[in-house]
């Protein structure tokens, strides 16, 4: 017999077949059904989150005092122009004489807002004979007027005063949603004409162009 031979009458190689002993299956650990229960509900629990999160995200950020309404007074720490470091109340002022005006409440600093800031600027220096102003009040534990003079400095800005409300919830009779991150307020006549709200993030080029065409509300006869 040759060798090819023997080959040909060897059994076909196969791999040994693992199985499990009775005892094995005895000892082997079990998943209690609460256990199994309880994971599915936490997974139920996490997506639902994440579902309202981004209902939540989709929907319009709402701060502050609804159209119609009259803006009330509230003083802050002026950090530039003429009433730098002093308690200023320019919603007052802008009330004597039933003058428009702007107000840019926020709770961060960045070149977003500084844009948004020198376009409301640019926008209303056509009408600086209506004494229309806008000025920027950042909500904040503790004052640092320096650092805030330097970005408004950065920022270009020239006309708008910026200052601090050392609380980061704001004059209580506004009423700005802790999770707004900006807030512009249009009035004129003492009442509310236009009113804008951004989580952190939502500022940007296309909410600008939003918020300016407002700015033709302010000097509306009707």
């Amino acid at each position: 017999m040759t060798p090819d031979d023997q080959l040909a009458r060897q059994p076909p190689f196969q791999l040994p077949l693992v199985t499990q002993t009775n005892a094995q299956q005895e000892n082997a650990p079990m998943v209690a059904p609460e256990v199994i229960m309880k994971g599915t509900l936490l997974g139920w629990i996490f997506t639902l989150g994440l579902l309202c999160s981004a209902v939540a995200a989709a929907e319009p950020c709402h701060s502050g005092l609804p159209v119609g309404q009259r803006p009330g007074p509230y003083s802050f720490l002026v950090a530039t122009g003429p009433q730098r470091g002093q308690q200023t109340c320019y919603i007052c002022e802008q009330h004597d004489e039933n003058k428009p005006g702007v107000i840019v409440f926020a709770r961060s600093l960045n070149s977003t807002l500084g844009k948004l800031l020198s376009q409301l600027e640019s926008a209303l220096q056509p009408h600086k004979n209506s004494g229309c102003k806008v000025w920027m009040t950042l909500l904040t534990d503790k004052a640092d007027l320096d650092a805030l003079a330097k970005w408004a400095q950065q920022q270009g800005l020239k006309a708008c005063p910026v200052g601090v409300f050392e609380d980061a919830d704001g004059p209580p009779s506004y009423k700005l949603n802790k999770e707004a991150d900006v807030t512009v307020i249009f009035f004129t006549q003492q009442k509310v004409v236009a009113n804008f709200a951004f989580r952190p993030g939502e500022l940007d080029a296309t909410a600008i162009e939003t918020v300016m065409k407002s700015v033709p509300r302010l000097f509306d006869k009707k």
